[in-house]
């Protein structure tokens, strides 16, 4: 491991149906073996679906989004209530090793919040993937879900922790 610099963030080509990068990341994430487009034909087919379905009313969606697709503006919703604020890090103190929580960083907490909508699609009872796809972001849009119920269980944890919220540093 280089002590030099870090890595640098590659470029992510926006994706060529909606022109956006954060649907390529997550087509990516979506991604197994190599399989980009049967990702792509996952992710879309998911977004098909759900620009059948009704936006959430309480949300403020993009407009501009709205009107190109409904699907994609749901995304974009699904995405900002699964992000995690707080996270807990482990941390080794004389011997005792702390979980300390943390802030999250922007991108991480987008990643983690894709991670989590995937992983609940996976597990759930739907056929086929677009369908599970589309049934966990709709749900997650709405304040429902695995996705959803992962992310309050990581800030209860870093409620149940803020006694050592002490040990932050790095």
């Amino acid at each position: 491991m280089s002590r030099r610099h870090r890595a640098e963030r590659r470029k992510v080509l926006p994706d060529p149906k909606f022109a956006d990068e954060t649907l390529t990341r997550f087509i990516n994430n979506v991604m197994t073996d190599g399989k980009k487009s049967t990702a792509e034909r996952i992710v879309y087919g998911a977004l098909a679906e759900l620009d059948k379905k009704p936006l959430p009313t309480n949300q403020n969606v993009d407009e501009a989004t709205a009107v190109k697709s409904r699907g994609l503006a749901l995304f974009h919703v699904a995405l900002s209530k699964v992000a995690p604020r707080l996270e807990v890090r482990s941390r080794r103190v004389g011997g005792a090793t702390y979980q300390v929580p943390m802030e999250v960083r922007g991108s991480r907490g987008v990643r983690k919040a894709m991670e989590w909508i995937i992983a609940a699609a996976r597990k759930r009872a739907e056929k086929k993937m677009r369908l599970r796809l589309a049934a966990e972001i709709h749900e997650a849009a709405n304040d429902r879900g695995a996705a959803i119920k992962k992310k309050d269980d990581t800030h209860k944890m870093a409620e149940a922790n803020k006694a050592f919220a002490h040990y932050r540093w790095r």
